[in-house]
């Protein structure tokens, strides 16, 4: 009796999220597999897996797909080295140490529309920006970023965005670091490099598994910095799948050939979650 209540009173948001989830995939797969224009709104074509070729022999894709794989391994790489590096710094008392860890995890509320903004015209505008004068001040010539090297503009962009999150779930597990096995290694004559190297890392193994997991599924999907930055140029340099699927939309008004990458990207998300998940089960298990 306790169970069919449970279930009678678990049934409503159940199935509102299934609806939630189910028709949006229904709709996609279904475009997916017509031929549909928004400057032709009536015709409706059956055309099968056309779509998909479409996609996939577009010349934005594999420079999307290489994109989208050096932009997720540069941020997870510069995120998960830096806020072990900042976490175990901030972990150690100083004075200020509080200030410094809420301007250490601000820019992680910064929505990411408003960070590329700031990025765009503070930071890296070739003529008033605050590397331009850096560079002015050394005596060298501003660099356009944006233009020169957009990919790596991006990189620096997601990176200050996600840093704080990596920072604040490292710097929660150092909290929870036993303190005698640190002070036992001091009493043995350990040197900091080696309590860093021999405890402190291997209890964020955990952390920095969660961190990989959850960042791998937002950039795998990141698109504000580069609309509003670089708007995936020049060319493809900057073009990511989201991006890309975007541009497909909304740009050229393929919906079909949309809905067809938007679902390569979801099977390439479950892929990569996927081994992400199986990787961190090994882990916890250890």
């Amino acid at each position: 009796m306790q169970r069919a209540v449970t279930r009678t009173l678990l049934a409503p948001s159940v199935i509102s999220l299934l609806l939630w989830m189910i028709v949006p995939l229904a709709m996609t797969i279904y475009f997916s597999t017509i031929r549909y224009n928004l400057l032709y709104p009536g015709e409706h074509n059956f055309t099968g897996l056309l779509n998909y070729e479409f996609f996939v022999t577009d010349p934005g894709f594999w420079p999307a797909v290489n994109n989208t794989l050096i932009l997720l391994g540069s941020v997870l790489a510069i995120t998960v080295v830096l806020g072990v590096a900042l976490s175990a710094l901030i972990d150690q008392p100083f004075f200020g140490r509080g200030a410094v860890r809420v301007l250490l995890i601000s820019p992680f509320f910064v929505m990411p529309t408003v960070s590329a903004l700031i990025w765009k015209n503070m930071m890296m505008n070739p003529v008033y920006g605050v590397f331009a004068w850096i560079s002015q001040t050394l005596g060298m010539e501003p660099m356009d970023w944006l233009a020169d090297v957009p990919l790596f503009s991006i990189i620096i962009m997601v990176s200050w965005q996600w840093l704080p999150f990596a920072i604040l779930v490292f710097v929660t597990a150092l909290q929870s670091q036993d303190t005698e096995q640190k002070e036992a290694a001091r009493m043995d004559g350990a040197a900091s490099w080696h309590i860093f190297r021999y405890l402190t890392i291997p209890h964020l193994a955990r952390p920095v598994a969660v961190v990989i997991m959850i960042e791998t599924i937002f950039l795998l999907v990141v698109f504000a910095e580069i609309y509003v930055s670089t708007g995936g140029g020049p060319g493809y340099d900057s073009t990511n799948l989201a991006y890309l699927i975007y541009s497909q939309a909304l740009l050229q008004f393929d919906v079909g050939i949309a809905s067809a990458g938007g679902l390569f990207a979801v099977v390439l998300a479950n892929i990569v979650a996927f081994f992400l998940i199986r990787a961190i089960g090994k882990n916890l298990t250890v």
